[in-house]
C-alpha cells in the first residue's frame, strides 16, 4: 500500500463522495484485503452493492484487485493509506466536487461520534475516560492555522506504523478514530472591519 493517493479530477471526488465507498475504503485500510462478500458482511451492505462500489473505487485508483488471485471471489485492497485532494481550487467544478466530498466525510464523522455516544455507557471505564469531545477557539494567522494542522497530523502519524504491522500494537490497543478538523471561524467583527477598511 502506498502512502497517499491524490484526487485531482472532479469526477473522482464525486465518485468517492458516497457513504458506502468511504466505508469500503476505510475497511480495506483497516483490515487489509477483503472480497466483496467479506466486506458486505462487515459493513452491512449487499454483496452486489459492495462489488459495484469497489469497481467504482478502482476506476479512480483508490482500490485494486489483489494480484495473483483467481476465481470469482477476488480480494480487493486499498492502494494507499490516505486520500487527499485540494479543497482550495479556483476551478469552480473542482471546488464544488471537493465541497460535496467533504460534506460526505463530515457526515461520516458525525455518525462515528454519535455511535460512540450510543455505546459509551457499555464501554470499560478506561475507554469511557479515554474518549474525548472538545474544541478550542484560538486566534491564528492563515500560516499558523496551516502549521497547527500539520503538527496535529504529525502527532497522529507517530502511531501510523501500528496500522500496517499488528506486531507493533501494544496489548490492549484497539482502533481509535481521531477526527481532525481545523476550521476558520466566521468572526463577523473581523469581516466587518476588513470590508470597511479604506
Amino acid at each position: 500500500m502506498g502512502e497517499r493517493v491524490e484526487l485531482t479530477d472532479p469526477r473522482a471526488l464525486r465518485a468517492y463522495a458516497h457513504p458506502i465507498r468511504l466505508a469500503l475504503l476505510g475497511l480495506l485500510r483497516r483490515k487489509g484485503p477483503q472480497t466483496a462478500t467479506q466486506a458486505a458482511a462487515v459493513i452491512g451492505e449487499s454483496v452486489a452493492s459492495c462489488s459495484f462500489h469497489l469497481r467504482q473505487l478502482a476506476k479512480y485508483g483508490l482500490v485494486e484487485e489483489v494480484p495473483g488471485t483467481r476465481g470469482r471471489a477476488k480480494p480487493w485492497r486499498a492502494t494507499a493509506r490516505y486520500t487527499s485532494w485540494r479543497s482550495d481550487s479556483d476551478d469552480p467544478e473542482m471546488a464544488a466536487a471537493a465541497t460535496m466530498l467533504e460534506r460526505t466525510v463530515l457526515d461520516h464523522y458525525y455518525r462515528t461520534a454519535a455511535a460512540w455516544l450510543e455505546r459509551r455507557a457499555r464501554e470499560p471505564v478506561a475507554w469511557r475516560r479515554a474518549g474525548q469531545v472538545s474544541d478550542h477557539l484560538v486566534y491564528l494567522t492563515a500560516e499558523e492555522t496551516r502549521e497547527l494542522g500539520q503538527r496535529m497530523a504529525a502527532l497522529v502519524e507517530e502511531f501510523a506504523p501500528r496500522s500496517e504491522d499488528p506486531g507493533r500494537r501494544p496489548k490492549g490497543s484497539r482502533p481509535v478514530h481521531v477526527i481532525h478538523l481545523v476550521v476558520p471561524h466566521a468572526d463577523q467583527s473581523a469581516a466587518v472591519a476588513e470590508s470597511s477598511a479604506p
